[in-house]
Order: C-alpha cells, then sequence, then structure tokens
C-alpha cells in the first residue's frame, strides 16, 4: 500500500451551533468504525473523523454513511448545515480555517433553520391515469388519427406535433399539482421550493422546510392529499433531513486552502 493510500484526513459531516466539544457517535467508514468528533470555531462545531485522504465515489454504501452520520448530527444539535458528500481536509487545522471563512455565513443561517426540517415530496403519476388522460385530450386523438395509416416518412411532422401536444398535457398536470399540492404545503411551511423532476412521470418535487412543532400537522395535511389523490398519484414522502435546499453552502475541499 502507498503511502498516498495510507494517508490519514478528516471527513466532514455537517455544521451546527454549538458551546460544546461533546463526541457525536460513532460510523463505520472503508471497514473500520470511527468515532464523530467536533471541531470548534467561535459558538460553531463541525462533526467530523478521521478517514482516509482519498475521493468518495458516491456509491450506496457511501451515501449511507454520510446520510447516516447526518442524522445522528441531527438527533444531537439543532440548526444543522449540511455538507455535501465527500470532503475530506488533510488537518483539523484546514477544517477550522474553512470555518473562519464560512462563520459569517454560519452566523446568519443558524437562526433561519434552528428548530427547523426540511421535508421531501415526490409526486408521480401513475401509469393508468396519465394515459387515461392522454387518451381524452380531443387535441391528441386528432394528431394521432392523422398519423394512423400514413407512412413513416409522411407522419414525421404529425409525429413532432403528437410529442408537443403530449408535453403541452404534461406541462399543464404539473402546474395543477402545484396549485393542488404545492401551495397548500406551502402555506405550512416555513419555506418551500420546487425543484426540478428526477424521472418521465414526476408531476412535482418539492421540499418544505418545516418547524418540528408543526412536523405533525404537516404529515397530516401531506396523508390527506395523498388519500384524495391515491388513485391517481404515487406520493413519495421524506424526511426529516437537515435543509439541504434551503442552504446555499456547498463546501469543497479547495476551499480550505
Amino acid at each position: 500500500m502507498s503511502s498516498q493510500q495510507e494517508e490519514k484526513g478528516i471527513y466532514i459531516f455537517g455544521a451546527f451551533q454549538t458551546e460544546e466539544e461533546t463526541p457525536i457517535g460513532k460510523i463505520e467508514i472503508e471497514g473500520v468504525e470511527r468515532d464523530i468528533f467536533v471541531i470548534k470555531y467561535k459558538d460553531a462545531g463541525i462533526a467530523a473523523c478521521e478517514a482516509p485522504m482519498k475521493i468518495y465515489h458516491p456509491n450506496r454504501k457511501n451515501l449511507m454513511m454520510h446520510q447516516q452520520a447526518v442524522s445522528m448530527i441531527m438527533e444531537e444539535k439543532e440548526a444543522v448545515i449540511p455538507i455535501s458528500f465527500g470532503n475530506v481536509f488533510h488537518s483539523k487545522k484546514d477544517v477550522q480555517a474553512l470555518m473562519e471563512k464560512l462563520y459569517p455565513q454560519f452566523e446568519k443561517l443558524f437562526p433561519e433553520i434552528r428548530g427547523k426540517v426540511e421535508l421531501g415530496l415526490k409526486v408521480i403519476g401513475k401509469k393508468e391515469w396519465l394515459e387515461s388522460i392522454v387518451k381524452e385530450n380531443t387535441k391528441i386523438s386528432e394528431i394521432s388519427a392523422s398519423v394512423n395509416g400514413k407512412s413513416k416518412a409522411a407522419g414525421y411532422y404529425d409525429r413532432i406535433k403528437l410529442g408537443g401536444a403530449a408535453q403541452e398535457v404534461f406541462s399543464s398536470l404539473q402546474q395543477r399539482m402545484k396549485e393542488d399540492l404545492f401551495l397548500p404545503l406551502s402555506e405550512k411551511a416555513d419555506a418551500s421550493k420546487v425543484n426540478d423532476p428526477t424521472g418521465e412521470k414526476m408531476l412535482l418535487n418539492a421540499s418544505f422546510l418545516v418547524d418540528k412543532e408543526n412536523e405533525g400537522k404537516f404529515d397530516q395535511l401531506v396523508n390527506d392529499l395523498h388519500e384524495k389523490w391515491k388513485g391517481k398519484l404515487d406520493f413519495q414522502y421524506s424526511g426529516p433531513w437537515p435543509a439541504y435546499n434551503f442552504v446555499n453552502i456547498r463546501l469543497k475541499v479547495e476551499e480550505a486552502g
């Protein structure tokens, strides 16, 4: 094994407001159980552990390790600022240098996210329902009829029109989900955000910043909406997470230099 492979670094998970340096717990990285400790700067702390100095690939095992550590931090600390996956620094001193640089942002963010969690909702249209919506569309029916019986070359522009008409239907459904699902949920949240869809049948991909005290009421509203739409839509409801979609900090190793 080369000296480069053996070099130890400091892997960081998340920042939070704290006056203590109490260890968080243990996490397994590269088959070794490691202590998660706290590196302090003023009233800010970063949860970190010793780990091999290397590039960490975002495979399932590594991502689960990172998320498990973040979940442990959230159980222990308030106002958790998430740090993106795979950041390893050479030393604790490098991490403190980064914290000094980022502290003005931390100072602003801590009160904004204290006592709040992020909840995610992805809404996917059920195949049968989407197909029924498309079939009921008069414009699509007319173009489909004109394509039938034509050769592939002759029906080329009709097929382009058909694709455009289907996209219009899908866009209108996405807008309807914003009005019927996103808006009522956003009224119960401290902040909300529509993200880009991650699948061709996804009609809504939203994140909500919710006060922990209101999490139960928010959950109930999601359940009520799901009950109303369960024959047509699948809900993927996730969280609680730290405020990934409401914090602009995305750390890079070179920032510590």
